[in-house]
C-alpha cells in the first residue's frame, strides 16, 4: 500500500509525516525483533504464517508472536513487553488468565473436559445468568457467532417468520446473513468483502440505518421479520452511540409488529456487570454475549424471556425428529461451565467494573485533551470500559458515518507507532479497553505514547 497516497484523505494530518512515522516504526519493529521475524519464516504450513488469516491484518510488517499474556501485559518472543489495551478485542476484557478462572479450569481439567452432559456447575450458571441479565432461560454455545446463529434460528422457529433485520454497519461475528449493507447507491446487498457467499443475503435480511426509527418502522410494516438483531451501541466500525429515545422506540416498534428483539452484548459487556441492557433498562426478548463472558475461554451464552421460550418449546415439540441446526458437540461443556461460573461469581464483579470504568474515564479525558491540543477534528467515544478515538468531529449516528470515519492506512500507522512504544490497541480501529488488571500507570503510559505519536503527525 502507498501509505502517503492513501493517507492523503486522513483528516487533520500530514501525509508526509505519516509516511515518515510509518517507515520509522517499521524499521524499529523489524530491527529489534529477530525472533519475531524468524517465527514468521518458520510457520511454513500455516496459511500466511498465522493460525487465522485475519491475524495478518494487524499493523505489523510481520505478525507479532506472543510468548506470555498475564493481567494486562503481553510479552513477545523477543522479550518486549506491552501494555495491552486490546485485550483480545474484548475476549480478555477481565485480563489475561484471571486467577479464579485459571483455578476453575485446572480443577475441571482433572474431572473431564467434554462429556455432552451437564456438570454440577450447569444449574448454577443458569441461575447466575438469569440474575445478572434479567432473562429466565439460557443456553451455552462456544462463540458469539454460534450463539447469534442459534438465537436467530430460534427466533424464526418461535415466530414462523422468515426474515431478520440488522443495522447498517453492524457486526455480529461470522453469521453469514448479517453481512448485508446499504451500498453507496442506496441499494441493499451483500458486503463486497464477504468471501465465498453465492447467495443474495438481502432476500431474507433487511437493513436500515442505526438510530433511524422511521426506516425501522417501514422495514417491519409487512410483519415478515422474525427478529431485529442489534448491539445496543455499534462498536466494530467506529463507535456509534444510540440517540436519545432510540432504544425506547426500537422496543415499542418491534413489539407492535410482533418482531423479537435480540440484543448482542458481546462487546458492550464493557458497560457494567449486567451489560448495557441492565445499566439502561433495556427489555430484549433474546440476549447474546460471548468473548469475555467466560474470562477468555471459548464460550458464549444466549437467553430468552418467558414468552419467547414458550413459543420456541412449542416449535421444538411439533417438529419431526432430526437435527435442529442449533448446537455443537463442544457447546455447554464442563470446561465452559466452570469458566462461566468463575467469571460470573468472582471476576466480573461490581468492584471490578468500578475500577475499569474509572480508568476508562481517565483514558477518555486524557485522549480528548491530546486531540484538543492538536486541534484535530476527531473525538473520543466511550461505552463503559471501552474507549475509542473516532476520526470525525462529532459523535456518529449511523454506519454510513462510521465507514466515512475509517482511515485504514492512517490507523495502521498509529497502531504500529504505539506498539513500538510498548502500547497495544485494537488492530482494526482505535479501540482501547480497561480491565480489572489495568493500572493507572499503564493508562498514563498510553496517554503519553499517544501524545508522542499525535505530535509526530501534526507538528
Amino acid at each position: 500500500m502507498n501509505v502517503a497516497t492513501s493517507i492523503a484523505e486522513g483528516p487533520g494530518v500530514s501525509p508526509a509525516r505519516t509516511a515518515a512515522l510509518r517507515a520509522e516504526a517499521e524499521a524499529l519493529y523489524l530491527g529489534t525483533r529477530p525472533n519475531t521475524r524468524a517465527a514468521a519464516g518458520a510457520a511454513a504450513h500455516l496459511l500466511d504464517g498465522v493460525p487465522m488469516h485475519w491475524m495478518v491484518d494487524w499493523s505489523t510488517p510481520v505478525p507479532l508472536v506472543i510468548r506470555e499474556a498475564q493481567g494486562a501485559r503481553l510479552v513477545d518472543v523477543d522479550g518486549h513487553g506491552y501494555d495491552d489495551f486490546c485485550l483480545g478485542d474484548t475476549a480478555s476484557l477481565f485480563g489475561h488468565g484471571p486467577p479464579p478462572v485459571a483455578e476453575a479450569l485446572a480443577r475441571q481439567a482433572r474431572a473431564g473436559l467434554a462429556t455432552m452432559l451437564p456438570s454440577p456447575d450447569a444449574s448454577i450458571v443458569g441461575d447466575l445468568l438469569a440474575e445478572r441479565f434479567g432473562l429466565p432461560y439460557w443456553q451455552v454455545a462456544t462463540t458469539a457467532t454460534d450463539a447469534n446463529r442459534f438465537a436467530l434460528r430460534a427466533a424464526r422457529a418461535a415466530t414462523g417468520r422468515p426474515r431478520i433485520l440488522v443495522f447498517d454497519g453492524a457486526y455480529h461475528g461470522a453469521v453469514d446473513e448479517t453481512f448485508v449493507e446499504i451500498g453507496p447507491d442506496g441499494r441493499v446487498g451483500n458486503r463486497p468483502a464477504l468471501m465465498g457467499e453465492p447467495r443474495d443475503l438481502s432476500q431474507l435480511t433487511r437493513v436500515v440505518p442505526f438510530n433511524d426509527l422511521d426506516a425501522l418502522e417501514a422495514a417491519l410494516a409487512d410483519n415478515t421479520v422474525a427478529c431485529v438483531i442489534t448491539e445496543p451501541v455499534m462498536t466494530n466500525c467506529a463507535m456509534v452511540l444510540p440517540q436519545p429515545g432510540f432504544h425506547e422506540g426500537l422496543r415499542e416498534i418491534t413489539r407492535r409488529h410482533g418482531t423479537l428483539l435480540l440484543i448482542d452484548e458481546t462487546h458492550t459487556l464493557s458497560t457494567g456487570p449486567g451489560g448495557y441492557t441492565r445499566e439502561h433498562g433495556l427489555q430484549p426478548d433474546m440476549f447474546v454475549a460471548g468473548k469475555a463472558i467466560a474470562g477468555g475461554i471459548p464460550a458464549a451464552v444466549w437467553g430468552m424471556n418467558e414468552p419467547t421460550a414458550e413459543r420456541f418449546r412449542a416449535a421444538r415439540t411439533n417438529r419431526p425428529d432430526g437435527h435442529s441446526g442449533m448446537g455443537t458437540t463442544l457447546s455447554g461443556s464442563p470446561l465452559q461451565l466452570a469458566a462461566l461460573r468463575a467469571t460470573l461469581e468472582q471476576v466480573a464483579t461490581g468492584d471490578a467494573y468500578a475500577h475499569m470504568n474509572r480508568l476508562a474515564g481517565r483514558m477518555a479525558a486524557g485522549l480528548s485533551e491530546i486531540l484538543a491540543d492538536a486541534r484535530l477534528p476527531w473525538h473520543v467515544a466511550r461505552c463503559g470500559a471501552r474507549v475509542e478515538v473516532v476520526r470525525a468531529p462529532a459523535p456518529l449516528t449511523d454506519g454510513r458515518q462510521a465507514k466515512g470515519a475509517h482511515y485504514p492506512a492512517l490507523e495502521a500507522t498509529i497502531h504500529l507507532a504505539l506498539l513500538v512504544r510498548g502500547v497495544l490497541i485494537s488492530p482494526f480501529h482505535d479501540m482501547m479497553l480497561a480491565s480489572p488488571a489495568t493500572t493507572e500507570t499503564q493508562v498514563e503510559r498510553l496517554i503519553e505514547a499517544t501524545r508522542q505519536v499525535i505530535g509526530r503527525l501534526v507538528n
